[in-house]
C-alpha cells in the first residue's frame, strides 16, 4: 500500500485579499431590519419585506461568485 503525501501551506499564511470584504455585503443588508421593515413598494403584489429576502439570497450568490473568481489562483 503506497502512501500519499498530502501538501499542506506553511502555517501562517493567509489569503489577505480585499475581494473578501464584500462577503459582508449579504451579512450586513440582512442584519439592518430598517432596511426592510416594511410592506411597500410591492412587487407583483409581494410585499417588499418577501421579495427583499429573496433579492438578498441573489446578492449573497453574486457576491460570493465574485470574490471565489478574484480570489483563486
Amino acid at each position: 500500500m503506497t502512501s500519499r503525501r498530502v501538501r499542506r501551506p506553511a502555517s501562517g499564511i493567509r489569503d489577505r485579499s480585499p475581494w473578501h470584504w464584500l462577503l459582508l455585503v449579504p451579512l450586513v443588508v440582512v442584519l439592518l431590519p430598517g432596511l426592510y421593515d416594511k410592506t411597500r413598494p410591492e412587487l407583483f403584489g409581494i410585499p417588499f419585506f418577501y421579495w427583499y429576502q429573496l433579492a438578498v439570497i441573489a446578492i449573497g450568490v453574486t457576491c460570493t461568485l465574485v470574490v471565489y473568481r478574484r480570489t483563486r489562483p
